[in-house]
């Protein structure tokens, strides 16, 4: 059954940035993360407490993210405390000499249920440009070896932006062979070092939103999408009307049934603050880590009443409040646009999504009809 949450009371999913520190330099990094930790990192025992409120709360999953969460030596008690809380755990190990079959097997013993890793060029030249390490590729290949022995869930990560839009074919191929159980597939926001890369054109995020339409009708495993929720407005379109119960397949699906046991997710209209919830290494709250505005710190505040009380969670919460054709859109609710990247690209974090072809037509007074062919 899918998971019942009900998003004014808390998100769905959060990501803790365990820590900043990794050893790759990727061009579209929004942390700007170096190979160095912080030293005001959550504690092991401020990150239980952490873990204990999102527990309380009603959150079923909480994902460990960097940098490079395996630069944490505690890695693995974090998960253990995750688990005794009931939760569903996931996390992103960057593609470093750091991960190891013996590294994925202590994961495994600690619980973890689903493991993620990035891969953005379907051939080694191409990846390894972006994450601008040689080798990051041959060692994600092997990290999708030692999931496997190791009877992991794998999860693929991959970023499109205009740079690698053409190499969307050759990638779909390539996830397909690895076996996975769940392929995340976001579209860039322009901040942090990926504030200087070309982000995909409105008619590109077009073509890609059909492309994963027809892949998530055809393979066993899930295909989400992330940070452009208007292919939930753009799948509503192709199989009926807008409602917040319309299956938005591909973008927060429901149960996945294949063999893996995947972290799964329901439906309804996650964004960021909405749903989703992000605490960097230091313990500030922002509604995603791509829409870096602090709405306070669990070293003074729960988690719980930063999520569900504060200005900013609450506005990006209220659909009414969206600007311009999100505002006018009938898929407000169930989409919403990129919050993150209309702050990026308008410092309006309520502003319209800036790549949305039905707006775009909202816009200029076109009738953008209703179910498409």
């Amino acid at each position: 059954m899918p998971f019942d949450v009900d998003y004014n009371q808390a998100p769905l999913l959060l990501i803790w940035e365990v820590t900043r520190a990794c050893a790759l330099s990727c061009r579209h990094c929004r942390a700007e993360a170096i190979d160095e930790r912080h030293p005001n990192e959550l504690s092991l025992d401020e990150g239980r407490k952490l873990l204990d409120d999102i527990a309380g709360m009603g959150t079923p999953i909480v994902i460990f993210t960097g940098g490079d969460p395996l630069q944490r030596g505690d890695l693995d008690q974090l998960i253990m405390h995750a688990k005794a809380n009931g939760l569903r755990v996931g996390t992103i190990p960057a593609t470093t000499e750091r991960l190891t079959r013996k590294r994925v097997h202590r994961l495994k013993v600690a619980g973890l249920d689903q493991m993620a890793m990035s891969i953005d060029g379907s051939t080694a030249e191409t990846h390894d440009g972006f994450r601008r390490v040689p080798g990051c590729f041959d060692k994600a290949m092997e990290a999708a070896v030692f999931a496997h022995a190791e009877e992991l869930p794998l999860q693929v990560n991959t970023v499109f932006a205009a740079w690698n839009f053409d190499d969307f074919d050759n990638m779909a191929r390539l996830v397909q062979q690895l076996d996975v159980v769940f392929w995340e597939v976001f579209f860039l926001v322009p901040t942090g070092r990926g504030a200087v890369m070309g982000s995909c054109t409105t008619e590109q995020y077009e073509q890609l939103f059909e492309k994963l339409h027809q892949l998530s009708r055809r393979v066993d495993f899930v295909v989400k999408v992330t940070e452009a929720p208007h292919y939930r407005a753009y799948v509503a379109r192709q199989t009926g009307p807008a409602t917040e119960a319309q299956p938005d397949r591909g973008v927060m699906p429901s149960v996945h049934h294949g063999h893996h046991g995947s972290i799964h997710n329901p439906t309804g209209g996650v964004n960021s603050g909405k749903g989703f919830c992000f605490v960097d290494h230091v313990g500030d709250v922002c509604p995603s880590g791509f829409l870096p505005i602090v709405a306070g710190n669990v070293r003074t505040q729960s988690v719980i009443d930063i999520y569900r009380d504060s200005t900013l969670f609450r506005e990006l919460r209220d659909p009414e409040l969206l600007g311009g054709c999100c505002g006018m859109c009938e898929y407000k609710s169930l989409c919403g646009g990129s919050r993150a990247r209309a702050h990026a690209m308008t410092d309006d974090y309520l502003a319209e999504e800036p790549f949305c072809a039905y707006g775009r037509q909202l816009v200029q007074g076109q009738d953008p009809g209703g179910v498409t062919s």
